[in-house]
Formats: structure tokens, C-alpha cells, sequence
């Protein structure tokens, strides 16, 4: 996907990137040509999966179930007519968030989707970001979902141009690097990338 090997640790089952971004080695990878602008993993949800993305979250992090609410809002109300964000409390679930210590410097991590699925895992570190604002708290979550769903960082290089968006985006909530700095809701980009990607 384009990303240097400097920027990915092996960590087991998974290999991270850029700190946030979570990929299974058993993950299935598209073939895409690179780009540096806003952009998307060239893997996305089938239409049925994005019509009902359902999140079980863990009991380590029912505490933070307000801005976990506040993420998915923040995705159903982005104007994708195609995706459909809900927390569920069954066995039958898509994404689990749960906590865990990710490290100093490291707020929260997603999974890619493969295979028409969302990606199956959001990290949070939820000691480390439960100093931060309420709203800073629910854009790490809101953040870490949009890579389950196949959006990547607006402000690093890789991935497949998302259509109609610039090449950079000050305002994106998708920047990396921003944990408790970022913008704490979508840009008017970040609903056209979601907005193309699920229509």
C-alpha cells in the first residue's frame, strides 16, 4: 500500500503503521497504484456490510460508551447513504473496541477492511487518552473508525485518491499525528471521501 518500511513494526499477528493503523498478516491486500492525496485503502465494505457496521464494545471500555456514541454519530450523519454505523451488545458483531496499552504516543489503533468486511479491531488506549477532552476522546474513536471502514491518514503518503478531495486538508479529523490536537469532527472532505466510498 505504499507505506516505507520504516513506518511498520511487526507486532505478532499484525503489523502496525504509522502507529494507528492495525494489519492482520492474514489480511487480504489490494492490488492499487499509490497516491499522496487524500485517499482510501483500495479495500472497502461490501454494501451490504456498510448498510449495517455493527460494534460490540468491550467491557473494558464501557466507560467511554458517550464517545463511542458520539464516533458513530459522527459516521451516520456524515451524508453516506450506504453506511450505517451501530453499537450492538450480542455476539453478532463486526468491529470490537476495547482497551489497550498501546504505549506513550500511541492513542488508539484501526484495522483495514479485507474481503468486503470491515476491519475487525479498534485498540484504544484509553489510559492513555483519559486526560484529554471529551471531545478529543471521541475523535480518537471517531479517527479509528474511519479506518475500519477504509479510510486512511489525509496527511501521509499511500493508498487510492478518493474522488473530488484535495491534496491536503488541515481541518480532517483522518490526519495522523494529532491525538488530542486534531479536529474533533469531519471536515466537508472526510464526509465527500466517506460519501463516495459509500453512496
Amino acid at each position: 500500500m505504499g507505506y516505507p518500511s520504516s513506518s511498520i513494526v511487526d507486532n505478532g499477528d499484525a503489523y502496525i503503521v504509522e502507529g494507528d493503523v492495525r494489519f492482520p498478516k492474514d489480511m487480504q491486500v489490494p492490488d492499487s497504484k499509490l497516491s499522496t492525496e487524500q485517499k482510501w485503502t483500495g479495500s472497502k465494505l461490501s454494501v451490504a456490510n456498510a448498510a449495517n457496521v455493527r460494534i460490540k464494545v468491550d467491557a473494558s471500555m464501557t466507560s467511554m460508551g458517550a464517545e463511542i456514541t458520539s464516533a458513530v454519530n459522527q459516521w451516520n450523519t456524515s451524508g453516506a447513504a450506504g453506511l450505517h454505523v451501530t453499537v450492538v451488545t450480542g455476539a453478532s458483531y463486526d468491529i470490537l473496541i476495547k482497551d489497550t496499552n498501546l504505549g506513550a504516543g500511541i492513542c488508539g489503533q484501526g484495522t483495514f477492511p479485507s474481503g468486503g468486511a470491515a476491519g475487525n479491531l479498534i485498540q484504544i488506549n484509553k489510559a492513555y487518552i483519559a486526560g484529554n477532552s471529551f471531545a478529543q476522546r471521541q475523535r480518537t474513536i471517531t479517527h479509528e473508525i474511519g479506518h475500519n471502514i477504509s479510510i486512511m491518514h489525509t496527511n501521509q503518503s499511500g493508498g487510492l485518491q478518493i474522488t473530488g478531495t484535495p491534496i491536503t486538508d488541515a481541518i480532517s479529523l483522518m490526519n495522523a499525528g494529532q491525538c488530542n490536537s486534531g479536529a474533533t469532527v469531519l471536515s466537508p472532505n472526510d464526509k465527500k471521501a466517506v460519501q463516495w466510498l459509500y453512496p
